[in-house]
C-alpha cells in the first residue's frame, strides 16, 4: 500500500520548528522517517498522529498568538514560560529558556519529566499562583487560561532557582522579582485567554 510521505519542509511547517530540529529528530528517532535517496521523508499518517499528541485538535488556544505573548512577558519577567492545554500537554515552545533547560531541551527524558509535572499542576485547582519545587531542581508557577467560564489551558512560569540557592543555570530571581512574577502571571493568563478560539477544531 502506498504511504503518503511528507518533505522536511512540510513537517517543519506542521510542527512549527526549524529545519535543523526536524533533521535532528529524524536522525535520533524522535520523528518517524525514512531516507529516500539523500533526503528524509516522513509518513504523513504517523506525523499527523504525533501532531495530535503534541498539539491536541480540540485545543482552544492559538499557539502562535500565545507564544507571541509569553515570549515578551518571559523576557520582561526573567523567567521561562510556555502555554499548555488544560491537561498539561505543551501547546507552545518554551519562551526565554534558562541555560540549564536550553542545554537539555533535546533530551526526551527532560520533556517527559516536565510534562509529568505540568499534568500535576493541571490537576491542582488552587487558583493562586505560587512557586513550587520540581523534580528537576527548578521552581515553577502557573496560572490558568480561560475561555469564558471554562478552563482551557495554563501559562507556566518556571526555570527559576529556589530562593536562596545558587542559580545552577536557572533563572535567579530576588524576592521582589518572584513576587512580581506571581502578581503578573494571572494577567498573562488573561492575555492568552484572548487567543482562545472555539473554532480552532473546525479550522483543521
Amino acid at each position: 500500500m502506498h504511504t503518503n510521505l511528507l518533505s522536511a519542509s512540510e513537517v517543519q511547517d506542521l510542527l512549527d520548528v526549524d529545519r535543523s530540529t526536524v533533521y535532528r529528530m529524524a536522525g535520533d528517532g524522535r520523528l518517524p522517517a525514512v531516507k529516500v535517496g539523500r533526503q528524509w521523508r516522513f509518513p504523513a499518517d504517523e506525523i499527523e498522529n504525533l501532531f495530535d499528541a503534541v498539539v491536541p485538535r480540540n485545543s482552544r488556544i492559538d499557539p502562535v498568538l500565545a507564544f507571541s505573548i509569553i515570549d515578551v512577558m518571559a523576557r520582561a519577567l526573567g523567567v521561562q514560560m510556555l502555554v499548555t492545554d488544560v491537561s498539561g500537554l505543551p501547546l507552545t515552545e518554551v519562551a526565554n529558556p534558562c541555560d540549564w533547560f536550553s542545554e537539555r531541551a533535546d533530551e526526551p527524558e527532560i520533556l517527559t519529566a516536565c510534562v509529568d509535572e505540568w499534568r500535576v499542576l493541571a490537576d491542582d485547582l488552587d487558583f493562586a499562583p505560587k512557586f513550587r519545587p520540581g523534580s528537576l531542581g527548578f521552581e515553577c508557577a502557573r496560572s490558568f487560561v480561560r475561555s469564558g467560564s471554562e478552563l482551557v489551558g495554563m501559562v507556566l512560569a518556571g526555570g527559576v532557582a529556589p530562593e536562596g540557592s545558587p542559580s545552577n543555570g536557572f533563572h535567579a530571581l530576588e524576592s521582589q522579582q518572584r513576587h512580581h512574577v506571581l502578581e503578573l502571571l494571572p494577567s498573562v493568563g488573561a492575555l492568552v485567554s484572548r487567543c482562545a478560539v472555539s473554532q480552532r477544531s473546525n479550522n483543521r
